[in-house]
Formats: C-alpha cells, sequence, structure tokens
C-alpha cells in the first residue's frame, strides 16, 4: 500500500508519538497507563451544559470554537491523557445534505427511513459522498483549534483522538428513520436487499473514512471508528454483511504514516459485541472493549492480540470508592494482558455522574 506522510508539522510528527496514549495504542506499556473515557466531553460537566444552553446539538458540533472547547473541557478537568473530538454520529450525514435532527430525548429523527433498494439508489444519488469533502472545513477547522489547545494546555502531553460513527450504526439509523432497540429493519434490510443493504453500507463507509481522514489531516492523532449498534448481529452476520464496510472506513486513512513511518492508530469500538472480537480485528492497533466481557477474556478472542481499551462497567460511577477502586484495579490487571491497554469505560460516561468520581479514577490510574 502507498504510504502519506503526514506534515512535519502534524502532533504525530512533533510531540504526540510519545505520549502514553499513542505508545499504548501501538501495543507499548508507557510509563503510566493512559486514560480517558468515552463521552468525557458532555452532560456530565455543568460547564459543558452553561454552553449549550440555546443551542442545537448539531448547532454546536458545527461550531469550530465551540466544539473545540467542548471538547478541551474534560482535559482541564480530569487531566485525562486524550481528547476525544467532540461530534456526533449523524454529522457527516448532515454534511452530506442529508435532513436529519437530533431530537432532545430520542434521538437522530429522518424524514422517511430509507428502507427499499429505491430509497437507497435515491439517497446516494442525491448525496454523493464525494461532495463531503466541500463540507468538512468547519470540523478541519475545530480539530486545528482543538490541537491548538491541548498544546497550550497541557504541554503537548494529550493527542486528540478522531471519532467517527461506523457504517453499520449510520445504516441503521437511515433504515428505521429514527433510533430502534432491537435495529430490526436494518436486520431485516440484510437479508431482504442484499444488494442495496451493500450499496448503502459502502456509501455509509465513504462518509466516514472521509470525515476520519480530514480530522487527522487536520491534527488528530488517533482514530476510533463507534459501532453502537454491532452487538444486535450474530457473528456470521456481521462479518458477512457490515466488517467489510468497516474495513473500508479505515482503508480511508490506513495511509498516513508518521515521518517515521508508524500508521496513524486505528481504535475500533463496538458495543455488545461479546461474540463479535474474533470478527471485530479488521487490522487495527486496538480494539474497544465494553464492560460486558472482562479484557483478558475479549482480548484473547481477537486473532492479532492488538492492544485493548476499556472497560470499567459505567454503572460503578455511583458506587461507593472503595468498590470502584478495586472495580479499577481489576480492569488494571486484566488489560495487563495485552501488549497495551488504554483505561476507559465499557461505554459512555452517563449524564449523571460525579464529575469528581472521573477525576479521582484518572488520578488512581496514574498512582498505579
Amino acid at each position: 500500500m502507498t504510504t502519506t506522510v503526514l506534515p512535519a508539522t502534524h502532533p504525530l510528527n512533533t510531540d504526540t508519538a510519545s505520549s502514553w496514549l499513542v505508545a499504548a495504542y501501538r501495543g507499548e506499556r508507557p510509563a503510566m497507563t493512559p486514560v480517558w473515557f468515552m463521552r468525557q466531553a458532555g452532560r456530565s460537566l455543568p460547564e459543558y451544559r452553561e454552553l449549550r444552553v440555546g443551542r442545537r446539538m448539531l448547532d454546536a458540533c458545527l461550531n469550530p470554537e465551540l466544539a473545540a472547547e467542548i471538547t478541551l473541557q474534560p482535559v482541564r478537568r480530569h487531566g485525562v491523557d486524550a481528547a476525544i473530538f467532540f461530534s456526533d454520529i449523524v454529522v457527516p450525514l448532515k454534511l452530506a445534505g442529508v435532513p436529519v435532527e437530533i431530537e432532545p430525548g430520542v434521538g437522530p429523527v429522518f424524514p422517511a427511513p430509507t428502507d427499499t433498494p429505491e430509497a437507497v439508489d435515491a439517497l446516494i444519488a442525491g448525496h454523493p459522498a464525494a461532495a463531503l469533502e466541500q463540507a468538512l472545513d468547519p470540523i478541519r477547522t475545530a480539530v486545528r483549534t482543538t490541537v491548538a489547545g491541548l498544546r497550550l494546555l497541557q504541554g503537548a502531553r494529550d493527542p486528540l483522538i478522531g471519532f467517527a460513527g461506523a457504517p453499520f450504526t449510520l445504516a441503521a439509523y437511515l433504515v428505521a428513520g429514527r433510533p430502534s432497540k432491537d435495529h430490526l429493519a436494518a436486520r431485516a434490510m440484510i437479508h431482504r436487499h442484499p444488494d442495496a443493504w451493500a450499496r448503502l453500507l459502502g456509501w455509509c463507509a465513504d462518509l466516514s473514512g472521509r470525515f476520519l481522514r480530514a480530522q487527522v489531516l487536520a491534527g488528530a492523532s488517533a482514530v476510533q471508528l463507534f459501532d453502537s449498534w454491532a452487538g444486535s448481529l450474530p457473528a456470521a452476520t456481521y462479518a458477512a454483511h457490515v466488517a467489510p464496510a468497516s474495513a473500508i472506513t479505515f482503508d480511508a486513512v490506513r495511509d498516513l504514516v508518521d515521518e517515521t513511518g508508524r500508521r496513524v492508530p486505528l481504535v475500533h469500538f463496538a458495543v455488545g459485541a461479546g461474540e463479535l472480537y474474533g470478527v471485530l480485528d479488521l487490522d487495527v492497533d486496538c480494539i474497544g472493549v465494553d464492560w460486558r466481557t472482562p479484557l483478558d477474556q475479549a482480548w484473547s478472542r481477537m486473532p492479532s492480540r492488538p492492544s485493548v481499551q476499556g472497560n470499567l462497567d459505567p454503572a460503578l460511577l455511583g458506587a461507593p470508592w472503595p468498590v470502584l477502586r478495586d472495580a479499577v484495579d481489576d480492569v488494571l490487571r486484566r488489560g495487563e494482558s495485552a501488549p497495551g491497554h488504554v483505561f476507559n469505560l465499557g461505554h459512555g460516561v452517563p449524564p449523571g455522574t460525579d464529575p469528581e468520581v472521573l477525576t479521582r479514577i484518572v488520578d488512581h490510574v496514574h498512582s498505579r
């Protein structure tokens, strides 16, 4: 594969390659286990809630200064070892011109389901993925602003992780037209209209790949592909009808390397993936593990034996400190089975979490 060397000014070429996070993603054991939290930027922080007053979610995501500020907030407060780009899974769809709104208490809502071959073809024809390139400037600006803020904030210690939703999660929203508890519409379409499904998923993969690439070229030092609904699928269905599209998304950034020739770290995270760890291993550097499967057991099912990320149960954030501390220590111990470990939750920070608890976890992980 032809490689593309990132500019000399890219953070991976100036400072973040030696960060604890990038080292752990690349299968090394830095001086301290790095820690960050999925959804660390968001509703658990009072400073975030203050910024969001009167602003709709997607408007906040597409305001570069606001998105950068929200991304930086948990780094200031908690002392985590990475920032995760503040965005939403459906932002690439919005930028591609697809009508979508995030309704409070509901989630992404579309005017109509994309659940027939005709609807798929109309969607793709009306919103070509290549057109996304012209709409990505707010994302590029937000990433550059965030990276500049990180350099001032932590002396260049913290990398920025790029973020995108996996093709299956995007497609599941589109096919149902809104969130679904069982994703039955998407699961049925895989078998009822397999060719249309493949076209839809390929289009989603192209969007997510372009979204990730723009973030890396603007300064992100790693990327995470987040698949909210993969766990609703049997392993055989996932391997045949979903995994190839996720691999295509990663292909959009596989060629990007630092000046030493090492690629940008790739992280794959899927919710409810207990039976999928053997097929999530799409030539990535790290696989995130949700709270349902102990880290060492999940890692033993991964063919390439990558680094792991996770996986404290978010429900434990409300437990008494001795209980929570023991659970954190258990995750750290199980993470020793893998070549590298990034401590995280097994899913996102719940909205009602006491921020002081997260800060205490960071301090404890760093003290080990």
